[in-house]
This record gives C-alpha cells, structure tokens and sequence, in this order.
C-alpha cells in the first residue's frame, strides 16, 4: 500500500468518525423525546480499503409497535366509558344522600304508609305527593343527564373525526417525502418518527392496522378493513346531531364512505375513542335510559285509577303520574321511550299547581266521577292508599332490552338498575386501569427495543474517540514518513 492510499484510509476513518459522531449526538439530543428511535450510521469497506457511511437507519420492531397502537386504541375507547359512566352516576350520586330514583321510590312507599296511618292528615297527604313529584323530577333529571352524555359523546364523535382528517392529512404529506426521501438514498429516520407519532395520534381516535410496502410507504386501515390512507388519506365524515332527546338516534362516522360506528354498520371498529364514544351514544346511554323509562312506565301502571261503576267499563287511567300520552296506560313489559323524562304528578292532586292532595286518598284524580273510590267522602278512608301500598309489593315484568331485572317489585328493579350502572362502572374502571397498565407496559417495551440509551451513547462516543486517535495517529505516521521519505529525495531538506 502507498502512503498516498495509506492517507486516503486514514482520511476517510476521520470522516466517517465524524458523521458517526454526529449520529451520536443526535441520539443524545432525543434521549427522552417520546417517539424518537435510536439511529445508527452504516459503514461499508470503500474501494482501496477506506470506509465510508453508506446509510442511516434507526432501530425499529414492528411487532411492538403494533402492540402499542393497539394497547393505545383500547385505553383510549375505556377511558371514554369511564368518563360517561362517572357522569351517568351522578344520577344516584352518594348512597348517603339517598337521591337515586330507587331512593325516592321509597321515600314515596313510606310517605304513602303514614298517610295511610292517619288519612285525615293533610300535612300527610301533601307529603306524599310532594314525595312523587320529587321521585317524578328525578326520573327528568336523570333523563336530561343521559341526553346530555349522548350529546356529549356525539360531540367527540364529531372532533374525533376532524382530528382523523387532519391527521391523515399530515401523514399523506409525510409519507409522500419519506417515500421521495427513500428513492433518492437520503436520511429519512426523523421523518419515520414522526410518521410513527401520527399512526399513535390517529390509533387515539380509531383502532387502525398498518401495513409497510416499498420504499418505507405505508397503508393504514381501520380495525375492521375500512381503508383510511393508500396513496391518499380517505376522508372521514360525520354529520352532528345538535338535540338528543329519549328517541334520537345519532348518526354513523364513515371512512371513505363506509360506516365505522352505528348499529346499522358492518365494519364497524372496534377499539379507539370513536369506538368507546359510539357505545356511549348508542348503546350504554340507551340501556340505562330504558331503565329509567321501565320505571316511569311502572308508576304510572301502579297508580292508575280504575272504574269505580257497579259495572265497570272504562278502561284503567292515570292516577297520581301522568305523562303526555294519557289517558292511555303504557303496554306492559315494553319499554316507552322517553317516559321517565315526561312522567309527572297529575296537577289535579298537587297542591303546589292548584290541585287537592286529598284526591290521592279518593280517588278521581282524573277527573271523572267513575274513577271516585271514596265515595262517601270519609275523611278516615284508608282503602285506596292502602291498595297503592299494596301495589309496591306486585311483581311486574320488565322488558329485556332495558338490562334490568326481568321481573320483580318496582323497588327491587329500581335497586337493580343502581346495580347495573355500578357494575357498569366498575367493570369499566378496572378495564381501564388494565388497558392503562397494558399500554404503560408496552410502551416501555418499546422504548427498551429502540429508544436512547445514554449509557449506551456515551460508550460509543468513547469508542468513537479511541477511532479518531487511530486514524490521527496513522496519519501523523504517514506524515512522519512523508517527511523521512522527502528528505531521502530532496537533498538539504
């Protein structure tokens, strides 16, 4: 080897050691950064025995990559069901405070017991209406709450898919310069991180499932096939519904015009917080709504008056509540949508709207002579309000779509629908932390397979240094003999 191509050796290790050293100290920069990978510069033996970079590639692992999307698209759809059920709880609020509408339907069977105890009293009798018209208001008000979480959630439904849009739209600009970047041999790693950070912000919103192709482009799809990027980002779309009442039915989100939420759609995801919000809206919401509904439909059934005639013929009316629909009574065992928010005391027995509580005690509450169950007026008849309390004890059935218990006391479906919503809430903050955990666990799995280790840097900075001695010496040797050699030849030099 000459000492001409023993410099060039020597040069291109300094060189190389410098472009090392600068990947390095890029890893440094971004110990830390949340989605930056490791990067290594890849040196190849150059004609005539020098060494050169050849390509910068970072450290990846597909297969825990997708393990956190996932890990991401589920605690992000939990974490949505936990929030809305908390709301939905504010219905029963604290046990202690005993303003759930199980908790009122026994303050009302109470209220009845001591007016039945002393029916000329009507202190008593004005308590026990005030004690149904506070379990009718709570019945509004839990009804208003569910709306107000649908609307709610049909609301992120809506900045879900504006979010989904506008990240898609950063990762098609993004892809198209990895993609040019690629064919042209230039260092595309940042941008690959950055891309990776798009693909955790869209699995946020959407469980999705990516596919790598040539020169690093990349496809992405939802959790059930919907295409949402290929070559172009598809465009997703949903139209908000402003007012939600017992009765609305929201509408889907779709992904290059195929529905990805609604009971109608076939390819609806499965994970992500479009997913957890459209169970909120369409599923969780409704169920606990039928509920309430059941028990609304439940009163207005038991305190129904009926023909009081030697030979009755009229058919049974509301008594103490009334709703909108009267005077029919709601079907039995069916769910009547939207009852709880409509149900009321009727105002011909609510002293507070000019009606006479002792109406409860006699009967023809509605009006009609027929329905009379006092008919001689004795200010001691306990009858009808002993019936009432009677009827606290009747099994009913309830519908099965309202995920309560199928038959039982009015009380005991109450109780049951306290229950129902927590478990609800209990199974879905367990699932949460689980989900949470799950998503903490593979993150670092992650980050431990292609993060910054900075003990990990500095040991190569220092075998770097140790490199750059090596071909500064070499040099310095070359240099040496260059001069032996230009004195041998160069007479007085």
């Amino acid at each position: 080897m000459t000492l001409s191509l023993s410099l060039d050796v020597a040069l291109s290790g300094l060189s190389a050691t410098a472009d090392q050293t600068s990947v390095v100290s890029r890893n440094i920069a971004n110990a830390g950064v949340a989605g930056a990978s490791r990067k290594i510069a890849n040196i190849v033996t150059a004609q005539g025995g020098g060494v050169r970079i050849v390509s910068i590639t970072r450290v990846s692992n597909a297969a825990l990559f997708a393990n956190v999307l996932g890990a991401t698209s589920d605690a992000s759809a939990q974490k949505a069901l936990v929030s809305a059920l908390d709301q939905l709880d504010t219905t029963n609020g604290d046990p202690e405070n005993d303003v759930s509408p199980a908790a009122f339907v026994q303050k009302l069977a109470d209220a009845l017991q001591q007016y039945a105890a002393a029916p000329h009293d009507t202190i008593r009798a004005r308590s026990a209406v005030a004690a149904a018209g506070n379990l009718a208001d709570a019945l509004n008000r839990a009804t208003q709450t569910v709306q107000q979480v649908r609307q709610q959630a049909d609301a992120g439904m809506a900045d879900s898919a504006t979010r989904l849009n506008t990240l898609l739209s950063q990762f098609e600009t993004l892809n198209n310069r990895i993609v040019e970047g690629t064919r042209a041999g230039a260092d595309v790693t940042d941008y690959l991180d950055q891309r990776d950070q798009l693909l955790a912000g869209i699995s946020e919103e959407v469980g999705i499932r990516a596919v790598s192709r040539d020169n690093n482009d990349m496809a992405i799809y939802t959790d059930s096939g919907v295409t949402l990027f290929d070559v172009r980002a598809r465009g997703v779309t949903f139209e908000r519904t402003q007012f939600f009442d017992a009765g609305t039915v929201g509408n889907a989100v779709y992904a290059d015009g195929v529905p990805i939420t609604g009971n109608s759609g076939t390819m609806t995801t499965a994970s992500g917080r479009l997913a957890g919000l459209a169970a909120i809206r369409d599923s969780l919401t409704t169920a606990y709504q039928s509920q309430l509904d059941e028990i609304a439909r439940t009163l207005v059934t038991a305190f129904a008056e009926s023909d009081q005639s030697a030979t009755p013929s009229l058919p049974d009316v509301p008594g103490l509540f009334t709703y909108p629909g009267a005077p029919a009574i709601p079907a039995s065992a069916t769910v009547s949508v939207g009852l709880a928010g409509t149900i009321r005391v009727n105002p011909s027995v609510d002293p507070d709207q000019g009606g006479d509580a002792a109406l409860l005690r006699d009967g023809g509450i509605s009006g009609n002579p027929a329905y009379v169950y006092n008919t001689t007026g004795a200010a001691g008849y306990s009858d009808r309000l002993n019936e009432l309390i009677a009827g606290f004890s009747v099994q009913y059935s309830y519908d099965p779509a309202a995920q309560g218990a199928p038959s039982g006391t009015l009380a005991d479906f109450a109780s049951s629908s306290v229950a129902w919503l927590q478990e609800a809430r209990k199974s879905a903050q367990e699932e949460a932390d689980y989900k949470d955990t799950l998503l903490e666990r593979s993150s670092e799995a992650l980050s431990k397979e292609t993060g910054v280790n900075l003990d990990e840097e500095m040991t190569n900075l220092l075998e770097l240094e140790r490199s750059y001695q090596a071909s500064a010496k070499l040099i310095s040797t070359i240099d040496g003999m260059f001069n032996v050699l230009l004195a041998a030849v160069v007479p007085g030099r």
